[in-house]
């Protein structure tokens, strides 16, 4: 049902694309929008080791909403920061493309204790992360790709 990638040569292997999706700040969410059209959005993520799962969160509504209730497939793409070694120009970067289908969480303990652990990937302050749970958590809601196919690629720019 998946393609398998082209330049296994330069294919991570699972745990690879793992830390890779532990450690990004931030990746790419596509998802089938209007009419057909390719959606993609920039969001923070959390990768939950307990299940497996990336989890989002954001407000209630919008496109991106409209067109995951029509359509739960999503690929989520995320990138490390990557290095450039001395005297080169380009890059050495790893990427890594989660295929699968979203669902949308209701329970809302669960969205704040993620959007807790989310929040701690940029900081630490415990009483700024309390503050925004309690002051946007009611508002928000937590959804979560269920990856159903994975892969990871070692990059040199050029």
């Amino acid at each position: 049902m998946f393609r398998e990638m082209l330049r296994f040569k330069q294919q991570m292997t699972d745990e690879e694309c793992l830390e890779v999706l532990r450690t990004a700040p931030r990746g790419v969410l596509s998802v089938v929008g209007d009419d057909g059209y390719p959606y993609g959005m920039p969001l923070n993520h959390f990768y939950c080791e307990e299940d497996g799962k990336i989890y989002f969160h954001g407000g209630r509504m919008g496109h991106k909403i409209d067109a995951l209730r029509k359509d739960p497939k999503a690929s989520f793409c995320v990138m490390d920061e990557g290095v450039r070694n001395e005297g080169e120009w380009f890059l050495r970067f790893q990427s890594v493309i989660v295929f699968g289908h979203v669902e949308f969480i209701e329970d809302q303990e669960k969205t704040y204790e993620i959007s807790r652990r989310l929040s701690r990937k940029f900081t630490q302050d415990e009483a700024y992360i309390e503050e925004e749970v309690h002051r946007a958590g009611p508002r928000t809601l937590l959804f979560a790709l269920v990856p159903e196919h994975m892969t990871g690629k070692r990059v040199k720019e050029s």
